[in-house]
């Protein structure tokens, strides 16, 4: 599996948030999950898809230090290498 770039991260992550409820326009990497009304659910099923994705298995000690959307990303392009 090819490296995928910072936007194609990025765009899973978005499109993924938008599904769960997340406004399109709040999504940016400073934003705060919880502001986000992201819960452990919709945190659980992120993980599911990145790995789907990215092959980023994420533990759940990641998903509980992942607060913003750019902690998400971040992880997921320094894992996806």
């Amino acid at each position: 599996m090819a490296e995928p770039s910072i936007d194609q991260i990025e765009k899973v992550i978005t499109d993924s948030l938008v599904t769960f409820g997340a406004d399109r326009d709040a999504i940016s990497r400073d934003a705060e999950l919880d502001a986000l009304d992201v819960d452990s659910l919709d945190l659980a099923e992120l993980s599911q898809i990145i790995e789907e994705n990215f092959g980023v298995e994420l533990s759940s000690n990641d998903v509980s230090e992942i607060k913003t959307v750019g902690d998400a990303i971040d992880i997921v392009a320094e894992r996806a290498k």
